[in-house]
C-alpha cells in the first residue's frame, strides 16, 4: 500500500486477509468492495452498498474474475496494397507495418475470401484461444487522483500476461475489472471476453435487460446450465443481475470495446452463463464472426444484391490489434446500485445520454460518411414517401445533420448523365422529402475520381454533376430537366466546380483502406493545398486497447501532419457505414462534429453556414461523452492561453495541448484523475506560441472517450 494515500470518501484498508475499498457513490451511495486470494486466484469476497444512512446491502459475495481471448493473424488488406504499390510503395517492411491499419481484414474466418487479404487461406491452427489462470500472492494498492487502483500480477491467458485490475472512482458507483496484458507474438489481433463468476442463484433473483424493442426481459435460471456464454441482444449494451438487496449492472466501455465495421448490427455484447443450479456468471463479450444485416428491396434485383453485400461484410471483422510488446487493456464494468433495475439502467445511461447526442446551445449535430443507398431504396420501393430505415436510426441519436456518401457501390456514379442524372434527382427529391426543421440531409457523395485517393464531398446546395466529359462538351450546361449541370472531366474541373459551388472534400479514411499511403502522395499538390479541401476523417481504426485515444496514431498523425505542411487542415468524425435499423447499436460505433452554427438550414436554403464554419474549424468532434462548450486562445504575443470549458459524464483521464512548428509535433498532458463523473471545468492552460504554427486542445475519459478542438493556426 505505499502508493495509497487516504483522502475523504476514498479509503483503502487490510482487514485480516482481505483488502477491503469504501467510497462515495452517486446520490449520496456508499459502496464496499472486498478483495482476497484464494489458492493464487483473486477474489472478490463481496460487493455491497448502502444508502447514506443505510444498512449494507450485499449485491454479490465470493466472485471470481474471468476472461478469455481468441486470437488470430492479422493481415494487409487488399484493398490498402493497391494504392500502396501504385505509388511504388513495395518495401516489406513497410507494408508490414501498414498492416496494423487493416480494416478489410477477419482473422477468425477460415479460410477467408480470396482477393481480401494476403497470404490466405487462413489456416485453423492460426487461431489460438486462451482462458485466464492466476498465479497471484499479494497485490498493490495505488491513489491516483480520486481513484484507486487494485493490481494482482501473474495472469496468464494463451499467449497473454500481465495483471488483474480493479479500480473505482470517488463520486460514482463504477468499479472498472481488467486484465491489462501484452504477447510477445507478432501479427496478433484478437477478441476477449470478461466478467464475474460465483454469482449465487439463491441470492440473485434474475438477470434482465432490455431487448432491442426496448421491452424489458428476464431470465431467473430456470433452464438447464450454459456451455458457453449467452449472447444477449440488449439495448444499450447493458445486463442487470438483480438481487434481494439492489443491483449489479454490467457492460462495456460505450467506444473503446468495439471496431470499426461496415454496420452496427446488434451481435450481443453482454452474456449470462448458468454453470450448475447454484451459480452464474456475467460479463462482457465479442463474438467470432460478423453478422448479417436485413437485405430489403421489393425487386429481386435490389434484394439479390444487398443479400450478396450482406453476406460479403462476414469478411470484414478486424478485431482489436496487439503489437508486440504493447499492454492491451480489456476492461468490462459495473455498477453497484442500492436501486431495481430500471433504476439503475438509467444511472448506467447517464454517462452516454441514454446512448444520444446532448444538443448544445449554439451548435449542430453532424455525422458524415454513410452509404444507405437512398435512391435505390426509394426507387426500388417507388415512392417518396418511403422511410428508408436509417432516418429514424439517427433522429433517435440527436442528429441534426447527415452528410450523406451514396453513389458508392449503388447507383450509377461512372454514367456520364442520362442515368445518373435522373438518379441525382431522386437522391435530391428524397432528401428533400425526409428533411425538416430539426434534421437536414445533405445528398453527398465519395466520387473518389480525379482528386486521387478516397474523398467526401459536400456542396452548398443540391448540384447536379457528372464524372464524365465527354469531347467538345461543355464544362457548365443548362438542361431542362434539372437546371445547372457540371461535366467533369479533370482535376481541374472538380476542383473549378467546388469553388464556383462553395463545396469541399476530405479524404476518407487516410493511410487505410483505399487512401492508404495518402495524403503523404499529395502533399505538395494543387488541391491538398487548396481551402478547398478540408482536411481529413476520424473513426476508430484501427482498434488498440493500449491506446489512451481513439485512432491515436492513424487519424492525429494525419492531421498534425498536414498542419506542419501548410495552412488549416481539420478532421471531420464519419461513419462509413451502410444500411442501418433502429435495433442496431448505431451510437458505439459513430462519432459526430458538434458545429457552432445557431440557426440550421432548410433544406431549400443555402448550406454555406454549414460548410464556412466547418472551413473556419469553428467545431469540435466527440464521441458524445466529452464536450467542449468553448475553445480559445487568449491573450496576445508569444505568452498565452489555451481557455477550454469542458462537460464530460465518465471520470475524466487526461487533457491536453497539441502543437506543431512546421517539423514536428508536440503536446503537453494534464492528468485529471482528481476531478469527479459528471462535472464542467474551465481550463486555463499557460503556452508559449514561441515558434510554434499551431495549437489545439483535446480531452480524454478513463473509458476511452473523447472530444478535440479544431487546430488553431497562430498568427505571428
Amino acid at each position: 500500500m505505499a502508493a495509497y494515500r487516504a483522502q475523504p470518501g476514498l479509503r483503502a484498508q487490510v482487514a485480516g486477509e482481505a483488502l477491503q475499498l469504501t467510497w462515495d457513490g452517486a446520490r449520496g451511495q456508499e459502496l464496499r468492495a472486498s478483495f482476497g486470494i484464494e489458492n493464487g486466484v483473486p477474489v472478490v469476497r463481496e460487493l455491497a452498498v448502502r444508502k447514506k444512512g443505510g444498512q449494507w446491502q450485499v449485491l454479490g459475495r465470493s466472485l471470481t474474475p474471468e476472461f478469455d481471448t481468441v486470437s488470430g493473424k492479422r493481415r494487409i488488406g487488399t484493398d490498402q496494397l493497391a494504392p500502396l504499390r501504385q505509388l511504388g510503395i513495395t518495401d516489406p517492411k513497410v507494408l508490414d507495418a501498414k498492416k496494423w491499419n487493416a480494416f478489410w481484414d477477419a482473422p477468425l474466418q477460415v479460410p477467408g475470401l480470396g482477393g481480401r487479404n494476403e497470404d490466405l487461406p487462413r489456416k485453423p491452427e492460426e487461431i489460438r484461444r486462451g482462458v485466464a489462470s492466476f498465479h497471484a500472492n499479494a497485490c498493490a494498492v495505488k491513489t491516483d487522483g480520486a481513484r484507486i487502483e487494485v493490481s494482482f500480477p501473474g495472469l496468464s491467458m494463451g499467449i497473454f500476461s500481465g495483471r488483474l485490475q480493479f479500480t473505482v472512482y470517488k463520486g460514482t458507483n463504477l468499479l472498472r475489472q481488467e486484465a491489462i496484458a501484452k504477447t510477445d507474438e507478432p501479427d496478433v489481433a484478437y477478441k476477449y471476453n470478461g466478467g464475474l463468476k460465483g454469482f449465487r442463484t439463491g441470492e440473485a433473483r434474475r438477470v434482465v435487460w432490455r431487448d432491442v424493442a426496448r421491452g424489458w426481459q428476464k431470465y431467473e435460471f430456470g433452464g438447464s446450465p450454459n456451455q458457453g456464454p449467452v449472447g444477449l441482444l440488449a439495448r444499450n449494451r447493458l445486463g442487470i443481475v438483480e438481487t434481494a438487496g439492489g443491483s449489479v449492472a454490467f457492460f462495456p466501455a460505450p467506444h473503446k470495446f468495439f471496431w470499426a465495421r461496415e454496420m452496427e448490427q446488434n451481435l450481443g455484447y453482454v452474456y449470462y452463463r448458468k454453470d450448475n443450479e447454484e451459480s452464474f456468471a456475467v460479463g462482457v463479450r465479442q463474438p467470432e464472426r460478423e453478422g448479417f444485416f436485413r437485405p430489403y428491396g421489393f425487386t429481386d434485383q435490389v434484394w439479390n444484391r444487398r443479400v450478396s453485400q450482406s453476406r460479403e461484410f462476414r469478411n470484414n471483422f478486424a478485431l482489436y490489434n496487439a503489437p508486440p510488446g504493447t499492454w492491451q487493456r480489456m476492461a468490462v464494468y459495473f455498477y453497484l446500485s442500492p436501486d431495481p433495475p430500471p433504476a439503475t439502467a438509467e444511472a448506467v445511461m447517464a454517462f452516454t445520454h441514454d446512448d444520444r447526442y446532448k444538443p448544445l446551445p449554439g451548435y449542430q449535430v453532424a455525422a458524415s460518411h454513410f452509404h444507405t443507398h437512398i435512391n435505390e431504396e426509394i426507387s426500388d420501393a417507388g415512392t417518396l414517401d418511403w422511410v428508408p430505415a436509417w432516418i429514424p436510426t439517427f433522429r433517435a441519436l440527436g442528429i441534426n445533420i447527415a452528410m450523406m456518401s451514396d453513389f458508392h457501390s449503388d447507383s450509377h456514379p461512372s454514367d456520364p448523365g442520362p442515368i445518373r442524372l435522373a438518379e441525382q434527382k431522386v437522391y435530391f427529391d428524397a432528401s428533400r422529402r425526409h428533411s425538416d426543421r430539426d434534421f437536414l440531409i445533405i445528398p453527398g457523395e465519395e466520387p473518389n475520381r480525379y482528386l486521387r485517393a478516397h474523398y467526401t464531398t459536400v456542396f452548398s446546395r443540391p448540384v447536379y454533376w457528372t464524372m464524365v466529359r465527354r469531347e467538345g462538351q461543355p464544362f457548365v450546361e443548362t438542361m431542362p430537366e434539372y437546371g445547372k449541370v457540371y461535366h467533369v472531366g479533370s482535376l481541374a474541373d472538380e476542383m473549378e466546380m467546388l469553388r464556383l459551388e462553395n463545396g469541399y472534400v476530405w479524404l476518407a479514411h487516410p493511410r487505410t483502406k483505399s487512401s492508404d499511403g495518402y495524403p503523404e502522395a499529395i502533399k505538395d499538390s494543387v488541391q491538398l493545398k487548396s481551402d478547398r479541401y478540408l482536411g481529413a476523417s476520424w473513426e476508430s481504426l484501427p482498434a488498440d486497447l493500449s491506446q489512451a485515444r481513439l485512432c491515436e496514431e492513424r487519424c492525429f498523425g494525419v492531421m498534425d501532419d498536414m498542419n506542419n505542411w501548410g495552412g488549416p487542415k481539420y478532421l471531420v468524425a464519419e461513419g462509413d457505414t451502410y444500411t442501418k435499423y433502429p435495433d442496431d447499436e448505431t451510437y458505439p460505433a459513430l462519432s459526430v462534429n458538434y458545429i457552432k452554427l445557431d440557426h440550421l438550414p432548410r433544406f431549400d436554403e443555402d448550406w454555406s453556414p454549414i460548410l464556412n464554419a466547418m472551413r473556419a474549424g469553428d467545431y469540435f468532434l466527440t464521441t458524445g461523452e466529452m464536450l467542449i462548450k468553448r475553445f480559445a486562445l487568449e491573450g496576445s504575443g508569444t505568452k498565452r492561453a489555451v481557455v477550454a470549458d469542458l462537460e464530460w459524464t465518465y471520470p475524466p483521464e487526461f487533457v491536453e495541448v497539441v502543437w506543431g512548428d512546421g517539423q514536428k509535433t508536440g503536446r503537453q498532458i494534464i492528468p485529471a484523475t482528481d476531478l469527479p463523473p459528471f462535472g464542467t471545468h474551465t481550463f486555463r492552460i499557460p503556452v508559449d506560441l514561441s515558434g510554434k504554427k499551431w495549437i489545439r486542445f483535446a480531452a480524454w475519459d478513463s473509458a476511452g472517450d473523447g472530444a478535440f478542438a479544431q487546430p488553431m493556426h497562430v498568427t505571428p
